[in-house]
């Protein structure tokens, strides 16, 4: 599902368009920051350059040839007169450096995750949508606005070899081998978080057994065995309808 930077295939014409989708996308699901986070995908080739948005954008208005190429610093690279937020790139940089994997890298700063980020439980399998993350997710302790380039390590230990990453009292963070990817990972952990919100008032949240809850995630993320259900299209299928959303409401995303 979407354009993987890893096939010689792909060009950075293709990925151009493909993260300003979900630059549109985030924004339209209302888990911006004004112009605050970032998203970033690795190009294509052995120079380690990146895209990610320019500062000073809102997300709604980012566009394939807005974006901006920089190297694993966050130097920008051909575009002296853009700008980036150079604290934004210190965790996406160090991620991308340790997960070659991790082509892209999405960062929010929802309400919802940010109030999960700072609850003493973390995410709870409160309902079938976070079951996918049970046991799946990392946790990342405060240190500051990230601006450290020694809290680098230390995040990527936290990270592991996990998809999706809750920063505590800051936000959320997921990858995927495509933008399409981690968007919809995304998508679905900040849904986990305000579904947690929302039952969380209601009193006590009644919690399934652990062992029903790893079945299901083994089902949702598509390793599981035997004849359990996997969906090994709907992903695919979503993200194509987004894109048909996107084609009839903000085509200049593509320019």
């Amino acid at each position: 599902m979407g354009i993987d930077s890893r096939d010689p295939a792909a060009t950075e014409a293709q990925l151009r368009q493909e993260l300003a989708a979900v630059y549109r996308l985030v924004a339209h699901y209302r888990m911006t920051d004004l112009v605050f986070t970032h998203i970033s995908v690795r190009l294509p080739g052995e120079d380690d350059h990146f895209l990610i948005n320019p500062y000073g954008l809102f997300f709604e208005e980012i566009t394939a040839s807005s974006l901006v190429r920089i190297d694993l610093d966050g130097n920008v690279i051909g575009e002296p007169r853009s700008r980036v937020n150079p604290a934004g790139f210190v965790i996406h940089g160090a991620i991308h450096a340790a997960r070659q994997d991790a082509m892209c890298v999405l960062h929010t700063h929802t309400l919802a995750g940010c109030a999960v980020a700072a609850a003493a439980s973390g995410l709870l399998p409160v309902n079938q949508i976070s079951m996918e993350f049970f046991d799946r997710v990392g946790y990342h302790d405060y240190e500051g606005v990230a601006l450290n380039l020694d809290e680098q390590k230390r995040l990527v230990a936290d990270l592991g070899a996990h998809d999706a990453l809750i920063l505590r009292n800051h936000g959320l963070l997921t990858v995927g081998a495509t933008p399409a990817r981690a968007f919809l990972r995304m998508y679905y952990l900040n849904k986990a978080c305000e579904i947690q919100v929302a039952a969380s008032q209601l009193g006590e949240l009644v919690l399934p057994d652990p062992s029903i809850s790893e079945h299901t995630a083994q089902q949702l993320v598509g390793d599981a065995a035997g004849d359990d259900f996997t969906d090994d299209v709907g992903y695919d299928l979503a993200w194509a309808a987004m894109l048909r959303m996107l084609d009839r409401t903000q085509p200049d995303y593509r320019d």
